[in-house]
């Protein structure tokens, strides 16, 4: 018999509303895992969304869907998925359409046990793509809700197979509504399901989900990370198109629509902040073509790339002049670039496991042959950043061509095609001076030149007409963004004569105070002016829109460690849990798990001589307590402690069964049911010369089974089984339930 008559029993009726109320929420769970994955899923998520709240909220909607519809379905969402394929080409994206469409279907009609298993199944699949693909701490959570939330659906669907055949209704006669549709509302469900609740089955049920999860995380940081989309071949089979401004084609605006996204690009560790240099620019794409208001990567460029190779690693430079060796773990995010983000020259970079990829010496540049699906994880030790990357061989070609014997291709790269754009060009530079003083000076009087003329604005107006716009603009009073003002530094400076190019990635980024770490957002992009000076051999940065102080630095390799100024916003400590994400889970080797296992031996043997050291306090503190002389007033007081506590489990010995009430435990007629069962198990039976027993078993089988309308006086019926159950000679006991 329960242990609790009072509370209402749970229904075979209630079943079916909860299995349906569990089945939408799997639906939403599962189709919201496409927003931490690139598949284009932008009309058959709201569509999902809408019909799944509305049958929830609604459950007879399902009845009123037509015949045909269901008729229909499948050939449909088989032919909208094989048209998909067709045009798009990439099958996973397509099986996550196809996956939604499915889901959606199955929330228009009313489910049996077999299909509820099935939306289980759908929605799993959705949750792991984007758990292969996401390395989202968010997700983490995500994953949670919907094991929690599966598992209760698999526990109603036992209940329910225990409790008889089930309603059989199906999409092949959805206008037969089921008859939990036709009683009530959700409200009165959900009061229902309320008063069922059983407050220690589902503490129990709590605990259980908890262990599973710490034990499972455990499992999961004893193993060593690897890639499982290479793992699963996934990178076959989807594709994360980059941002079009880091790619090798950049059209002007396309870099500044970038910055209106606040995300999170990049992330870095960096094992010695000191080394953090003033001024960060990380460098990614360089474009020395340009036609049209376009910029490209020339052949000519493409050829300074080194072959294609499948490695772990590549070397650098040798070290970067400091005494020791600074080291800088970077994780990219996805969907920015297959180009990384470098601040110059380095020693070595490392991959967490092989990539294909090529690098550029005198470009100081990597890019991978396709775009990362995640996160992409990559050390580099010893950077070497400063305002001048040299460049040796690019020095001797100058150098020859200005002797005449330089053969080939000019090295001066594109100007404007029109006439007109170029003597506009020139007398640009005749304002400015023409080309006295040098590639350094021209350029900083060319930058403080812009500056004065134009403000800075990322929805700059060109001024309408023939010819090139980039042009067009310099020769206006316009605001304009970055490409604009570095585009027209680098045409300035090759119609004086100096060979200079354009370069995008993101300028600075900002040091999170939680985390020790530098976080650049998508709102970092930027692009700047590279001009080649012939006194320092190498690319000078140039860069309009910076002060120009830093403009100028302080040398030409200047790159003065600052101490960071700390972020300490709600927004850093958000960005503070994905940096441990990646820290301790993302890229946990078997390092960081010796180090987790230290930290914690370290914790807990701090823990245990804390607790050790209190203890001993404590003690101390009583024995000199006990020996210090005793007065009236210190006797008065230890006896006032010592008959307050007496009294107490007096009262508690006496009338314990009236406290024993907690969250779901029924209340006061509950804790008598239990207090009754409790002494029903510790006296033993009577025996027939044994009536006084044999009438107190009786009040305490009343108590626990009866009507409590008819209850003898419970204080009266425990106060006489205590007394009975003194009696020497006592048996065993018996099963009280």
């Amino acid at each position: 018999m329960s242990r609790n008559a009072s509370r209402p029993r749970l229904d075979p009726a209630d079943l079916p509303p909860l299995r349906w109320l569990l089945g939408g929420l799997l639906t939403l769970l599962g189709i919201s895992t496409v927003l931490y994955t690139d598949v284009d899923a932008g009309l058959l998520m709201p569509l999902a969304a809408v019909v799944t709240l509305a049958v929830l909220l609604r459950p007879r909607l399902p009845s009123r869907v037509p015949q045909l519809v269901h008729t229909l379905a499948f050939p449909v969402i088989l032919g909208c998925f094989a048209l998909d394929l067709w045009l798009e080409l990439e099958l996973l994206p397509s099986l996550v359409r196809l996956d939604i469409l499915l889901l959606i279907y199955r929330n228009l009609g009313y489910r049996s046990r077999r299909e509820d298993l099935q939306l289980i199944v759908l929605g799993l699949f959705l949750v792991i793509v984007a758990g292969v693909l996401s390395v989202s701490p968010t997700f983490a959570v995500h994953l949670l809700v919907y094991g929690a939330c599966a598992l209760s659906l698999l526990l109603v669907l036992t209940l329910e197979a225990g409790g008889g055949p089930p309603e059989r209704i199906g999409v092949a006669d959805v206008r037969n509504v089921p008859a939990w549709v036709r009683q009530g509302g959700w409200r009165a469900r959900f009061r229902r399901w309320f008063a069922v609740l059983d407050g220690q089955l589902a503490v129990l049920g709590g605990a259980v989900f908890v262990l599973l999860v710490a034990g499972t995380t455990l499992v999961f940081v004893s193993l060593p990370r690897f890639q499982l989309e290479s793992g699963l071949f996934l990178n076959r089979v989807i594709t994360k198109k980059a941002k079009s401004g880091f790619s090798d084609s950049v059209q002007l605006g396309e870099v500044s629509a970038i910055q209106l996204d606040q995300g999170v690009a990049l992330t870095v560790d960096v094992d010695d902040p000191a080394a953090v240099p003033r001024d960060l620019y990380w460098r990614m794409i360089v474009l020395d073509e340009y036609v049209d208001g376009t910029f490209r990567m020339s052949p000519a460029l493409r050829a300074q790339f080194g072959p294609e190779r499948l490695a772990a690693q590549q070397p650098g430079e040798g070290r970067g002049g400091d005494t020791r060796t600074t080291a800088w773990t970077l994780y990219l995010e996805s969907g920015v670039s297959r180009h990384l983000p470098l601040l110059g020259p380095y020693e070595r970079l490392r991959f967490r496991e092989r990539q294909t990829f090529r690098a550029s010496a005198p470009l100081a540049l990597v890019a991978l042959r396709e775009d990362p699906v995640a996160m992409l994880a990559f050390r580099v030790d010893g950077f070497r950043s400063g305002l001048v990357l040299p460049d040796p061989g690019f020095l001797a070609r100058w150098e020859r061509r200005e002797r005449g014997s330089e053969p080939g291709a000019p090295l001066q790269a594109t100007l404007p095609g029109s006439g007109r754009d170029r003597l506009l060009l020139r007398q640009g530079v005749d304002i400015l001076g023409g080309a006295e003083g040098g590639a350094v000076d021209f350029a900083r009087r060319a930058a403080a030149w812009l500056r004065e003329r134009h403000g800075y604005s990322l929805s700059p107006a060109i001024p309408p007409g023939a010819g090139d716009p980039v042009v067009r603009w310099l020769n206006s009073r316009e605001p304009g963004h970055c490409e604009l003002f570095a585009g027209s530094l680098v045409l300035l400076a090759r119609a004086a004569g100096f060979p200079a190019r354009l370069v995008t990635g993101f300028r600075g980024g900002s040091w999170n105070g939680y985390s020790n770490s530098l976080t650049v957002r998508n709102s970092d992009a930027h692009a700047w002016a590279e001009i080649f000076d012939e006194s320092a051999g190498g690319w000078r940065r140039v860069d309009p829109l910076a002060s120009p102080v830093a403009d100028a630095g302080a040398g030409p390799d200047t790159a003065a460690a600052v101490a960071p100024q700390p972020d300490r916003s709600w927004e850093a400590r958000w960005d503070s849990l994905r940096v441990f994400w990646y820290r301790r889970i993302v890229s946990f080797d078997q390092r960081s798990q010796v180090e987790s296992a230290r930290g914690l031996w370290a914790a807990a043997a701090a823990g245990f001589r804390e607790s050790r050291d209190a203890a001993r306090a404590s003690l101390e503190w009583a024995a000199a307590w006990w020996r210090t002389a005793w007065d009236a007033e210190r006797l008065a007081a230890a006896g006032g402690v010592v008959g307050g506590g007496l009294l107490l489990l007096l009262l508690w010995r006496r009338h314990r069964w009236a406290f024993r009430r907690g969250p779901g435990r029924g209340g006061r007629e509950a804790a008598v049911r239990r207090e009754a069962g409790r002494w029903l198990g510790r006296l033993a039976p009577a025996a027939e010369d044994d009536p006084e027993r044999a009438a107190v078993i009786a009040k305490l089988q009343r108590l626990r089974f009866g009507a409590a309308a008819g209850w003898p006086d419970p204080t009266a019926s425990f106060q006489r089984a205590r007394q009975l159950r003194r009696r020497p000679g006592q048996p065993a006991r018996f099963n009280r339930s």
